[in-house]
């Protein structure tokens, strides 16, 4: 599968883990813990872009406690629609963009935002545009956030990406985003692991 057919999985997706399906789910404790790393190392008026925003729930919970200068970026067209119905303070006071991560954030200035995150996104990034990874650690000014899924198994640092097929036929790599991001300039000051995701937080070295 190459990253042009991993895409088209994400920008028609509706059922299952649609912008619809995050919606009705709401805000989570990821949601809160983001906002704890934020409100840690940032003040409220921190320009913060999520990768692969979805609907919104995680921006709207940051939205409801503070947050203002918020942005976001998706593939899927109807997540704004759902954004507009369920969220509809963050959608008219968020900045936000349609299209693939890849094609958006090269369009951004170094260091645009203050922070940047993501939840389960970085995981669909094909090997073949790995080098977004770089322009994600460009603009970004300070703290960055992944919330990502790595696998059972600590991944070393030469390891190849390993690729696991889960609902549809959808491609999740493993990577081990420490090894990722501290050679771009980050340094990890926070780790958790969950039941599925690992949860790591960086600030520019």
């Amino acid at each position: 599968m190459d990253s042009d057919e991993v895409k088209k999985q994400w920008e028609t997706r509706s059922g299952e883990y649609s912008p619809a399906y995050y919606a009705h789910h709401g805000p989570d404790e990821t949601s809160e813990t983001l906002r704890e790393i934020f409100e840690r190392f940032l003040d409220a008026d921190a320009a913060i872009l999520e990768l692969g925003c979805g609907s919104g729930r995680h921006l709207a919970h940051l939205h409801e406690h503070g947050f203002e200068r918020l942005s976001g970026i998706d593939l899927n067209g109807d997540s704004f629609d759902v954004m507009a119905e369920t969220y509809p303070g963050l959608a008219s006071a968020g900045t936000f963009h349609h299209g693939a991560i890849e094609a958006v954030v090269e369009g951004f200035e170094d260091g645009r935002f203050d922070a940047v995150y993501s939840v389960e996104t970085l995981q669909h990034i094909h090997p073949d545009v790995e080098w977004v990874f770089e322009e994600i650690a460009r603009i970004t000014g300070d703290v960055l956030v992944t919330v990502e899924n790595e696998g059972e198994a600590d991944i070393a640092r030469s390891a190849p990406t390993e690729v696991n097929y889960v609902t549809d036929d959808v491609p999740l790599y493993y990577r081990n985003w420490r090894h990722v991001f501290d050679r771009l300039g980050f340094v990890e000051v926070d780790a958790e692991r969950g039941k599925r995701d690992t949860l790591r937080a960086f600030r520019r070295a």
